[in-house]
Parts: structure tokens; sequence; C-alpha cells
């Protein structure tokens, strides 16, 4: 896969800094890409075997919702054998935006046979490194973004076989709840147009900001039913508009250095804050913010000071993996064809955290696919009456 060739101007190469964070873009052409993409309908690992239609249930008003994205997230250095897929699902109903429940995340796992249990690969990971105990855990090895890219955003691999016990599955996990099928294609709702993710590669920025504190935010009418305030029924004429703060500044400035950029992955990375002050910046940031508007991810401790929920599947700490950016809107707008079905999706972005063991669901056997609900925080455009 060859790198993205973005439109976008800068310095000098030696005047740009490369992160480890990996950049999606969307195309209409897939380039052989199979998975990864916003929209369309969700793609099972094992297409004869769909996870229960529950997980994809709106929790405000129980309608299916429709995908926003499904990514290839295989890790073969993290997790070898396991075949990974993320799934971010969100209602269209435009009474249900900016409600808790209205956007999802399912992660899809099916784990070789032959993978090597948690066990052996903490085994192996302290024999590489040695003695000498860091205080932080490692990071991803860094490839090159067309490997990477490939691995993340390019084909399948994973592998099926027997269904035994299945060791990476949740131990207080003896029975499933029983699985809702899914309905007719008929009958579900419909999803919004392919974009495919079949381009990549590392973020490199430029420690000049792109857009300075003075920037103009021009307002916009926003229907008040869909802010999820008590007058959800009444209609509101005021006018409203983004407010701004430093940790929104910096937010800008760095998405706005690859403003083509759809999504945000770096696995047990730090997650792009587009605002501290709302619930999910508090939670994650616990009130400590970090530079370029970043925070230090931290999980449930039962401390009371935040951080992303333990897993509910095995109880192992969570950690951040991927984030869509407000372009993710822009590409499935501009191809929607049905005026209004995205008005009121002014997220700031969607932050999904995932089990950092990648566990598996609870009664699926090794060889077979299982789902588990992740952590998603969206972070809504944030509001202000103007009066």
């Amino acid at each position: 896969m060859a790198p993205y060739d973005s439109d976008s101007s800068g310095g000098e190469d030696n005047d740009f800094t490369e992160t480890n964070v990996l950049l999606g873009y969307a195309s209409t052409d897939s380039n052989g890409e199979e998975i990864s993409r916003l929209g369309g309908r969700p793609d099972w690992i094992d297409p004869a075997k769909a996870p229960s239609a529950a997980l994809a249930r709106c929790k405000v008003c129980k309608d299916l919702m429709v995908l926003l994205l499904q990514l290839n997230a295989e890790l073969p250095d993290r997790f070898p054998g396991h075949e990974r897929r993320v799934y971010i699902f969100s209602c269209r109903r435009k009474s249900c935006r900016r409600k808790e429940g209205s956007v999802r995340a399912v992660r899809g796992v099916r784990i070789s046979p032959d993978a090597p249990s948690a066990e052996a690969r903490a085994a192996e990971k302290k024999k590489k490194e040695g003695p000498k105990e860091s205080a932080a855990a490692p990071a991803l090895p860094k490839a090159s973004a067309q490997g990477l890219g490939q691995a993340l955003f390019g084909g399948s691999g994973g592998g099926a076989g027997g269904a035994r016990v299945n060791p990476f599955a949740s131990p207080s996990a003896t029975t499933r709840p029983p699985s809702e099928p899914w309905p007719e294609t008929s009958a579900q709702p419909k999803p919004y147009p392919v974009r495919w993710i079949a381009d990549a590669e590392y973020e490199t920025i430029n420690p000049t900001p792109t857009i300075g504190f003075n920037t103009e935010m021009l307002p916009m009418d926003v229907d008040d039913s869909a802010t999820g305030g008590s007058g959800g029924g009444k209609e509101d004429k005021d006018v409203f508009e983004s407010s701004m703060d430093n940790t929104f500044q910096k937010f800008a400035d760095r998405v706005g250095q690859n403003p083509e950029q759809c999504i945000r992955y770096e696995f047990a990375g730090q997650p792009l804050l587009y605002t501290k002050g709302d619930a999910v910046g508090r939670l994650l940031s616990g009130g400590n913010g970090g530079g370029e508007g970043k925070v230090k991810v931290m999980t449930s401790s039962g401390s009371g000071k935040g951080g992303i929920p333990k897993c509910g599947n095995c109880g192992a700490g969570r950690v951040f993996e991927v984030q869509l950016t407000p372009q993710a809107i822009e590409e499935l707008e501009e191809w929607d064809g049905e005026d209004g079905l995205l008005e009121g999706m002014e997220w700031g972005t969607v932050i999904v955290g995932v089990c950092e063991r990648d566990c598996q669901e609870g009664g699926v056997g090794v060889g077979e696919a299982g789902y588990v609900e992740e952590w998603v925080g969206v972070q809504w455009e944030e509001l202000v009456v103007k009066r």
C-alpha cells in the first residue's frame, strides 16, 4: 500500500516531527482494501455467525444503529494469532444525538488455536525487556507506515480451528446471554455510504501552530432537542456558537496540520482531546491535561479519580485504540445523498478504549469469533447560547 499523498502544505521535511499515531484517510477507491471503511454494513469476522443485534441497538431509542467505522485492527506483534476488528455504530435518529448510548463501540476477535496465551506473551515480553523495569508500558514497536498500515487497514489474517475452552475469555463468564438475531436487511436502517480507509501514514507535525488564537468560529443553528437538554421537544431558535478553550485550540492546531485525516490510531497511546471541559474530558484527564491537548489515559481504579472504565468482560484495564475526527462526518455527509441525516452529528471526536488483554467473549471457543462491547467517549462540539 502506498503512503497517503496529502494535499496539505508545510515546510521542509526537517521542520516536521513524526509521531507514533497512524492516520487513516477516506477514499472512494478501495485500493484493494476489503475491511477498513467508513459507512456500509458491518462485515463480521465469521460471516456465518453474526453477534447479537443487541450490541448495535441505540441505548436511547432501542433502534438498530448504523455503522460509522469498521477497522481491521490486527496487531500481530502484540496479539499474535488474534484476528481483530473494531466497529463503531451510531443512531440515525436526530432526537438521540448528543445523548449517552447513541454511539457504541464493539471489538470483535477470533483467536487461533496456535496463539500464545496471555501468560506466555507476558513471559516473552519480560524476557525481551531484561531485568530493567520500565515505568511505563512499552509502546508497540514502530514499523513503516506501509507495514503497520497494511496490518491495520489491509487484508485479514487470523485463523479458525476447533472449539476448545478459551483461555482468553473472562473467568467469571459462565453463560452467554441470549443472542438477538439481526432483522432482514430491508428492515435495517439505511447505512451510510462506503468510504474506504485504504490509505494511512504516520502523523507528521510542524511545531508551528497552523490556526491562530484569534480564529473566528462561525455561529450555527442547533436543534435544542439534539442537545440532550430538558427541553428536548421545544423548537429553539437561539443561535449557538462553538466555545473555544486551550485544549480545543491544541486539537484544532494538531488536526489542522493533516486536515484530511478521518481516524487517529495508536494502541495504548494517548487520545487527542477536543476539550477537557465535558464529561469525557474530565474523565480521561482527571483534571490534569498533557501537552498538545493530550491526556494521560487512566483506567478506573476505584479511587474516584476517573479514567477509562475497566473491561466489563474480564476486569482488565482498558487502553486507547482509535478515535474519529470531524473529517469523518464530512466524508459521510458528502456522499450520503439524504439532506439532514447527519445534521446534529457535530462531534469533536469519538474516542474508543479497548481491553488491554484483547479478551474474548465469554463462552466462545478458541477459533470462534466473539464480540465484546467496549468503551466509547463522544466529545460533542461545545455549544453555548449567544445572549
